[in-house]
């Protein structure tokens, strides 16, 4: 289970609005226990994929490094990651999943449909290893701010 609050719920979807048409992307920074990942802060990433920003994303590593150091700072973890699919349906792609490594992590995908944040669904990515690996439909839990 995903939760978190309404005001950081809008915030990924807004952001893949204002990036549109091209792939939004970010991390989650929260905690993990319960049976659920609790997100405290969404922080926007750069997508570097220069090549095809309209249907990929990367975040630079530097990014990533930055934001897991200012999260353990706050006792956060880096506990998901979010992206748009600018007019696609809000389902993971083989290559969402091919470069997802972070098992235990939550991956968010927001569906913006001509511009505007359509369908929100999020994978929790189980398993030991790369070898097995897979991503579980994750219900998300929006609270009220």
């Amino acid at each position: 289970m995903l939760k978190l609050s309404e005001a950081l719920y809008n915030a990924v979807r807004t952001h893949g609005e204002e990036t549109y048409p091209n792939v939004c992307c970010g991390i989650l920074l929260g905690r993990s226990g319960g049976g659920a990942n609790t997100v405290v802060e969404a922080v926007r990433a750069g997508n570097t994929r220069t090549d095809s920003a309209h249907n990929r994303y990367n975040i630079a590593p530097q990014e990533l490094v930055k934001a897991q150091r200012e999260g353990r700072n706050k006792g956060l973890d880096i506990v998901g990651f979010y992206h748009s699919h600018p007019d696609h349906p809000a389902q993971w792609s083989q290559t969402d999943f091919a470069e997802a490594h972070w098992i235990g992590c939550s991956y968010v995908i927001t569906a913006v449909e001509r511009g505007s944040a359509a369908v929100t669904n999020s994978f929790l990515l189980t398993g030991t290893s790369e070898e097995d690996k897979r991503f579980e439909n994750e219900p998300i839990v929006v609270e009220p701010s």
